[in-house]
């Protein structure tokens, strides 16, 4: 693991990851477990920011993808780190969101950004369980017409999200694991 990826992993361990045996923690999928991930201290903060940017970037640089986005609000800091570190890297790669509810003003709709149908594009989600959040995302970008190429997750939690994210986009990676947080 290079320094990058151990500097993450720190970062994670230590503002993201929580261990409660005794109290388990429902997710949003409903399921109780007693590890909680919660990205958003790590992915939020400046110095996560700047490592989760250039270990995305790194992992979708060569696939010719004019964007990276998902579901706001957890995709939402991982896309645009990786939009920066992109352009400062020479190859600029756009950032979208994809909204919980269509918007009932203005130009209305689920997917926001810089990008119009056709464009290759990279969902991206901070922490995977079932994978119904990610598979959401895919779908709106799809009825917007974009080509999802790969789907990128921060934390998979290892309870078949992956795998069923895997069943519509083949090319799923995962930066972490719930392991390597444990």
């Amino acid at each position: 693991m290079d320094q990058a990826r151990r500097q993450l992993l720190k970062l994670l361990k230590e503002k993201s990851f929580r261990y409660s045996p005794e109290k388990p923690f429902t997710l949003v999928s409903g399921r109780v477990s007693p590890y909680y991930v919660d990205c958003r201290p790590t992915t939020h903060n400046a110095q996560g920011l700047a490592l989760i940017g250039k270990i995305c970037f790194e992992l979708i640089r060569d696939l010719q993808v004019d964007a990276i986005g998902g579901l706001t609000m957890g995709a939402d800091p991982i896309a645009h780190a990786v939009a920066l570190t992109s352009y400062l890297q020479g190859r600029p790669i756009n950032a979208f969101s994809v909204r919980q509810q269509p918007k009932a003003h203005g130009t209305g709709g689920l997917l926001v950004g810089d990008v119009r149908p056709g464009n290759r594009v990279v969902v991206v989600e901070d922490v995977v369980t079932t994978g119904g959040s990610t598979l959401r995302a895919v779908a709106a970008a799809r009825d917007f017409g974009l080509e999802v190429v790969k789907v990128l997750i921060l934390v998979d939690r290892q309870e078949g999200g992956k795998e069923a994210v895997a069943e519509k986009v083949p090319d799923v990676e995962a930066v972490f694991t719930i392991s390597d947080l444990r």
